[in-house]
């Protein structure tokens, strides 16, 4: 590759970070951390379609690469509420809604990550999933709720 190709890619991806982190109000640990735990998430959840035969998302479990799609969607789709927040802070002068959003999501990838690591056959802690079952009924009461 040579030297101007280098610079114009490096120019690019640049601008790319910066007007994205604009629009997202800056980086904050919150948004590192989300963005790590996203990707283990997406990571186990390959892990245990490919290797362990093991996934709830597809017939027989094994990886698809429809479900890998899907799966990367809701990532996006997870980024966008971020970005919601992010300007919905802007315009009200605040700096909690986006954080209050990254946290929402960081602790349901924390369950989803969890969850997989129990479809791998890893023994998960009494207390951790008596904490995700407790998590997920109040999600499911919630829903009931909504739906009412």
């Amino acid at each position: 590759m040579n030297t101007f190709m280098k610079s114009y890619i490096m120019t690019a991806a640049g601008l790319t970070g910066s007007a994205l982190s604009y629009l997202f109000g800056g980086w904050t640990a919150a948004m590192t951390t989300l963005c790590i735990f996203m990707a283990l998430d997406f990571v186990t959840g390959v892990i245990v379609a490919a290797v362990f035969k093991n996934s709830p998302k597809s017939n027989g479990g094994a990886l698809t690469s429809h479900a890998a799609f899907r799966g990367l969607v809701k990532k996006c789709m997870i980024l966008a509420f971020v970005l919601i927040g992010a300007r919905l802070d802007a315009v009200l002068g605040m700096s909690i809604i986006r954080d209050g959003v990254c946290t929402a999501f960081i602790l349901s990838e924390l369950i989803s990550i969890t969850e997989n690591a129990g479809l791998m056959g890893l023994p998960v802690p009494d207390v951790i999933m008596r904490a995700l079952e407790i998590l997920k009924d109040k999600g499911d009461t919630d829903n009931d709720k909504d739906n009412a």
